[in-house]
């Protein structure tokens, strides 16, 4: 491992001529807005499918468990498809790849409208697919295009990934209701934004080819061709990237088990399904806030692990009083606490994940690394949950669990804090 050297979010801007430097603020503008629309996508049609998942079983007369698979699935294709994203960026370039990835959720949202369960859940592996390999790509692309802003790029990212997630669960059903009850027209409307981020980036990676060595000599797409990127077997011996791996899995694997059994929590204890799915879906604002928030406050707060536990016991405070108090007004409450703390520690995972490499290649494999085991760990998480549920017939050992991961997320989460790098 080495030392990090360089400063968040303070790199210097060369002086340069009053019109390069407008060029260059409205390329960044761009750039950033192109990478946010793409952000948007990385939950949508993942996020869409829970709220419709009563009139697809109704409809295909599928069980609840199998129907469930649709929600469980993409969590497991984001850590399996995420290893192929290195070789995909050598071959086809990461700006490039980045397009692909919008064609590959588009299509296989466009899947999904064909009226078999076959089409259903190939369209569904296919969208988790384009996902994985964004997933591990963005961070790379802020790290290579946004190097002088970190923290405010890493905040609008996470940002952009709750607003997706919460516009596909709060919209899909009145979609559905518009469409005459068409769950499939309302699962495929999602495809839209998909397209629109395509058509956005597009100029970018048809950039990247002029810029890509092999064509110009140019530096924009270097990191596909690198003749000394490190392998995964070194960052697999690496504290740091572990670190930062553990973290990763451990707060995916406590969002989704809570986005998975929260609402049955809440509605085992009488709380009406839908006032559950209502908190649900409020836990996103405060969850929004700290994703936006968290990032660009890094640099200014010390100890660097307090913002890492301080996430973990607000989950766990969250989780706790759901448990205990959870009708009412108190209800409320706890969703507050666990929104601010899944928020910031999604937010941090991420920006760990940028802060702990040296540059955009090396974020590229310790991407790779923290989200393709991380989200193969956070897929345990729903199904762990669920058996142990039906094991002991009760919420108070599945909760207990969560929080004791969370104490674990802590610690790993205080160790990724650590200003360093990976091995070069």
């Amino acid at each position: 491992m080495t030392t990090m050297q360089e400063p968040f979010d303070t790199a210097p801007i060369p002086a340069t001529a009053p019109s390069v430097r407008r060029g260059a603020v409205l390329t960044g503008i761009y750039v950033g807005v192109g990478l946010l629309m793409i952000a948007l996508n990385l939950r949508m049609g993942v996020a869409s499918v829970g709220p419709v998942l009563p009139a697809i079983e109704q409809e295909l007369g599928i069980p609840a468990a199998a129907a469930g698979l649709l929600t469980t699935i993409p969590v497991f294709a984001f850590g399996a498809f995420a290893f192929l994203t290195p070789a995909l960026t050598r071959w086809i370039g990461l700006h490039r790849l980045l397009a692909l990835t919008m064609v590959v959720v588009a299509v296989g949202i466009g899947i999904r409208l064909l009226p078999s369960p076959l089409a259903l859940f190939g369209g569904t592996v296919l969208v988790g697919a384009g996902i994985a390999v964004a997933n591990v790509c963005m961070p790379a692309v802020i790290k290579q295009d946004f190097a002088h802003r970190l923290g405010l790029m890493m905040g609008l990212y996470s940002t952009a990934l709750f607003l997706g997630a919460a516009a596909a669960a709060a919209l899909t059903v009145p979609f559905m209701v518009a469409l005459d009850g068409s769950w499939r027209g309302a699962l495929g409307l999602w495809a839209i934004p998909a397209v629109l981020a395509l058509l956005i980036w597009t100029p970018r990676a048809i950039r990247s080819v002029a810029d890509s060595p092999m064509v110009a000599g140019a530096p924009g797409d270097a990191i596909t061709e690198s003749p000394d990127e490190p392998r995964l077997a070194m960052l697999l011996r690496d504290p740091v990237a572990w670190a930062v791996t553990g973290f990763m899995g451990l707060q995916s694997l406590s969002y989704y088990a809570a986005l998975t059994w929260v609402p049955t929590l809440l509605h085992d204890a009488g709380v009406p399904a839908s006032e559950a799915g209502l908190l649900l879906s409020y836990s996103s604002l405060p969850g929004i806030a700290a994703a936006l928030l968290v990032p660009t406050m890094l640099r200014h707060i010390r100890p660097t692990w307090f913002p890492v536990v301080a996430s973990a016991l607000l989950c766990a405070a969250g989780l706790t009083g759901l448990l205990v108090a959870p009708a009412g007004a108190a209800a409320w409450v706890w969703m507050t606490l666990l929104g601010f703390g899944q928020g910031a520690a999604i937010a941090l995972s991420l920006t760990y994940i940028v802060l702990r490499a040296p540059d955009a290649r090396r974020t590229a494999h310790l991407s790779t690394m923290a989200q393709g085991i991380g989200y193969l760990l956070a897929g345990l998480g729903p199904i762990g949950l669920g058996l142990l549920h039906a094991v002991v017939g009760g919420w108070t050992a599945p909760v207990a669990a969560l929080v004791v991961l969370l104490g674990v997320q802590a610690v790993m989460g205080a160790a990724a804090s650590r200003e360093r790098h990976v091995r070069s």
